[in-house]
């Protein structure tokens, strides 16, 4: 470790804030430098300006990943050699740390802490707790449920290091797996027992992980939902896996023939999902857009509450955009709930400056409102503590 795990899992929770940034040749971003607010911070501009990469870019320095790209190469602005992201983080103590990612053309990316470069990247995850809502997690309803599972994935490996080293090695063995499978001749029997006792030993650690917490998540996530439009709607959220039934070992080697024929395997905590429910129904196939809506924006400040009541930490809080489709009800339910004391740092992009303006008037706290314009940022008002 590099020193940034200062004050993880205590009893006392501390606030990690972002102090500055600084972004070159990311996405549309050619060079932006900027001094944040320790509580709210508003970017607004048309669509297409950059308030998205942006909040993006804090993202990477959480995640050593883009939330909008899954390709590293896409984040570098066209006809630039490369793109670097520096952040200095400020805890609670008031250690600054500085983290900083790069990555040139046809290169390796890098990951620094305090200039000292990081032997692994998930060694990094969690360092930094973060939470984004965006409208991309309308895929998380109206998607397959490989969302749903990377939202599980996020959330535990942020404050479970050994759920994330099971992670990797169970989607190691399977990718083994899976090319056995596919080859042309009969697998090889002792082989292909031998990886899936490896598949099965980290399954085991995933499924009872993953149970574990969605089952702390519900009642948290319920009581969001209930400030956010009432009780007049119930909503529900279950774990369901293929090893609620059965071993993993038991599953796979009664699947072989099958899954030889079909080239991959069917069975395993790869193919867990959500069953997500609102007033007893399918909300994939009940919900409004609103209701739909304000089912992730409770699902997501409730993985904010968890994260913060597990690592001791305030994770920073990113919403792009998220008041559209939204009454104005639920729209101050939501202000009022992120600008209380359990939330720390907060990221908003919006592109109605009367929206913005509305949401703070009707706060005490300290903010910045930034303008962002064909990839500049200029900050054009503010309020100190």
């Amino acid at each position: 470790m590099l020193g940034f795990h200062y004050l993880r899992r205590t009893n006392i929770i501390t606030t990690v804030i972002l102090d500055r940034i600084s972004i070159l040749n990311y996405r549309n971003l050619p060079d932006v430098s900027i001094s944040l607010s320790p509580k709210i911070n508003c970017f607004i501009g048309s669509n297409g300006m950059g308030k998205t990469n942006l909040l993006d870019a804090i993202y990477y320095l959480s995640f050593c990943k883009s939330a909008v790209s899954p390709s590293d190469s896409t984040n570098i602005m066209h006809d630039e050699p490369f793109f670097m992201i520096q952040g200095v983080y400020t805890s609670g103590s008031g250690i600054e740390n500085e983290i900083s990612c790069g990555l040139k053309r046809g290169d390796k990316k890098q990951f620094r802490c305090n200039g000292k470069a990081y032997e692994r990247l998930s060694d990094h995850i969690g360092s930094v707790p973060l939470v984004m809502i965006s409208p991309a997690d309308n895929e998380f309803i109206a998607g397959g449920s490989e969302e749903r599972r990377r939202f599980m994935d996020v959330v535990i490996s942020q404050y479970d290091k050994e759920y994330l080293t099971a992670l990797i090695r169970y989607n190691r063995a399977l990718q083994q797996r899976n090319i056995m499978l596919r080859g042309e001749r009969e697998p090889d029997g002792e082989m292909l027992s031998l990886i899936e006792d490896m598949m099965t030993v980290e399954a085991v650690r995933i499924h009872e992980r993953r149970s574990l917490f969605i089952n702390e998540l519900v009642p948290i996530f319920t009581e969001y939902h209930n400030a956010i439009v009432g009780e007049n709607e119930s909503v529900a959220l279950r774990y369901r896996s293929h090893l609620d039934e059965n071993g993993l070992d038991e599953l796979l080697r009664a699947s072989r023939g099958d899954d030889r024929r079909m080239g991959y395997t069917s069975k395993g905590v790869h193919r867990d999902d959500l069953v997500m429910s609102l007033d007893g129904f399918p909300i994939k196939k009940e919900g409004s857009q609103g209701q739909n809506k304000s089912y992730l924006v409770a699902l997501k400040l409730a993985q904010y509450d968890f994260l913060r009541r597990k690592g001791g930490e305030m994770p920073l809080l990113l919403l792009d955009d998220i008041f559209d489709k939204l009454d104005s009800y639920r729209v101050e339910q939501i202000i009022a709930l992120v600008s209380g004391d359990k939330f720390g740092q907060i990221f908003i992009t919006d592109v109605n400056r009367e929206h913005i303006d509305g949401i703070l008037d009707s706060i005490n706290g300290a903010y910045k409102l930034f303008e962002v314009k064909r990839g500049e940022t200029a900050i054009i008002k503010e309020r100190s503590l």
